[in-house]
């Protein structure tokens, strides 16, 4: 049987954050980040899977998920999660050798981070969501449309309130539509408990209110504030289920010509949008080729 992760406390400026470890401590350091609505349990397969290969892995459940802290700031916009991404590179020990992975809001981070020259991570992984520019440009009315209808609870969750009531049911049918017939009842369980009182909740629904409020970002998140939705300037590797019920595997594929030398785009068959679950074999083995080459 694969041993329990460890449990780490990552204390921060900001906020202190709760991780899971594994492992040995000496190893290469891969930092995992999270989306929503998921918590660092996300990591599971992958966890183990680089630990076996000598790989010290850490995955922080993300500001505003317990058992991590509210961040004292306030601040839930991606310059405040890049700015942890380094706080906890530093805290572990500053190791040179270190990779960023993330999925969803964690994806976002990592590519905002491959962009910022204040960034420790040598490569990045990013998984769900493609950099902000592979977005940008033109694409047919019927995508355009299709992505918007995928897309509501963007809008869904800048109103006051009623994201909160019903976040359960939200959390729920995201994780059904997004990943379509996989068994989501442990994830489910889990993140419904790290957000189960409104403080948590508000937190994780304010990444998204956050994005479009970017003048109330605190003075020392701005050095990150720039390159967030900027193209990664180091080696990425971008994974997309083909069947993401979020977004669109067409728009990965145009990010194929867009990344820096060194980088990789792969469609994974057969998968939605949490293909590190739904495919965990195939997907921890072009992280470990990717992160190791």
């Amino acid at each position: 049987m694969t041993p329990p992760p460890e449990v780490l406390e990552i204390p921060l400026p900001a906020v202190t954050l709760s991780a899971l470890a594994w492992g040995p401590a000496d190893g290469p350091l891969v930092v995992a980040l999270h989306g929503f609505p998921d918590t660092a349990w996300t990591w599971r397969h992958l966890g183990p899977h680089l630990a076996e290969r000598g790989h010290r892995v850490v995955a922080p459940n993300t500001r505003g998920y317990a058992p991590s802290g509210i961040a004292h700031d306030g601040s839930y916009h991606v310059s405040a999660l890049m700015a942890d991404a380094v706080g906890v590179h530093e805290a572990l020990g500053g190791d040179d050798r270190a990779v960023l992975v993330g999925h969803d809001w964690g994806a976002i981070t990592a590519n905002g981070l491959g962009a910022n020259e204040l960034s420790p991570y040598r490569r990045i992984v990013s998984i769900a969501v493609p950099p902000f520019p592979v977005l940008a440009g033109r694409v047919s009315p019927r995508m355009i449309a299709r992505q918007a209808r995928l897309s509501w609870y963007t809008l869904f969750n800048q109103l006051p309130v009623l994201p909160e009531r019903n976040f359960e049911r939200l959390v729920r049918h995201l994780w059904q539509v997004w990943s379509p017939g996989y068994d989501a009842a442990e994830d489910l369980e889990r993140v419904l408990a790290s957000l189960a009182d409104p403080t948590h909740r508000s937190a994780a629904i304010g990444y998204y209110r956050a994005a479009v409020r970017q003048w109330r970002v605190p003075d020392g998140y701005r050095p990150f504030l720039d390159t967030w939705t900027d193209m990664p300037t180091v080696p990425a590797l971008y994974l997309h289920g083909a069947d993401d019920g979020c977004l669109q595997a067409a728009y990965a594929e145009r990010g194929r010509d867009l990344l820096p030398a060194g980088s990789e785009t792969v469609i994974v068959p057969d998968t939605g949008h949490f293909l590190h679950l739904e495919q965990p074999a195939a997907v921890n083995d072009l992280l470990s080729r990717f992160i190791e080459g």
